[in-house]
């Protein structure tokens, strides 16, 4: 832990630690500057550990994924792309984090990629720590033997669909000072 830490401090990703999914939720709302336009890919971390409901629900933010939902798929997919591509903040997680700083998330449709690079003005990732990989090897394994089939379970039962590792991002560094944040939870949250 105290490697990888000091890998994605010096790859210029901000590290915050929480104990549990509650002190996670905790951190990563006060991270975020009231009246922010949030958005959030698909993630069992951020749903978990309630963080989900609360930027949709509070009315401390003006969360983009219910605006999303309401627009129609064939005739505004224009707008829809648009308004998830520059979010202020983009919250979600990763599948795996390397020891040497690397962070790898893996995609179906890979909305939440672009923001994840550079649209999102800040991108706010809360991570399990059982996904701290040694290297990006270990991470593509993991991705694809571990993470994989349990996302395509849960697509299959949430939206009835089989998901796929159409794309991964590998994150190796990051330029602007204090635009990612990992919120490393030392508990198990997510797959």
């Amino acid at each position: 832990m105290t490697r990888t830490v000091a890998a994605l401090e010096a790859n210029g990703i901000s590290v915050l630690r929480a104990a549990d999914a509650a002190e996670a939720k905790r951190a990563v709302l006060q991270l975020i500057p009231v009246g922010s336009q949030v958005h959030h890919g698909a993630s069992q971390s951020l749903e978990e550990s309630g963080i989900i409901d609360e930027v949709e629900n509070s009315g401390r933010f003006d969360p983009v994924r219910p605006r999303i939902g309401d627009l129609d798929r064939k005739t505004e997919a224009d707008q829809i792309r648009r308004l998830s591509a520059a979010p202020d903040v983009m919250l979600g997680s990763v599948h795996a984090v390397t020891e040497t700083g690397s962070l790898l998330t893996a995609s179906m449709g890979g909305s939440q990629l672009g923001p994840y690079v550079s649209g999102a003005g800040r991108v706010i990732l809360v991570v399990g720590t059982q996904k701290i990989v040694s290297d990006l090897e270990d991470g593509l394994r993991r991705i694809n033997e571990y993470a994989f089939p349990l996302e395509d379970a849960r697509a299959q039962a949430a939206y009835g669909i089989h998901s796929g590792v159409s794309k991964v991002l590998i994150i190796n560094r990051e330029i602007t000072p204090g635009r990612i944040t990992v919120v490393f939870v030392d508990e198990v949250l997510g797959f």
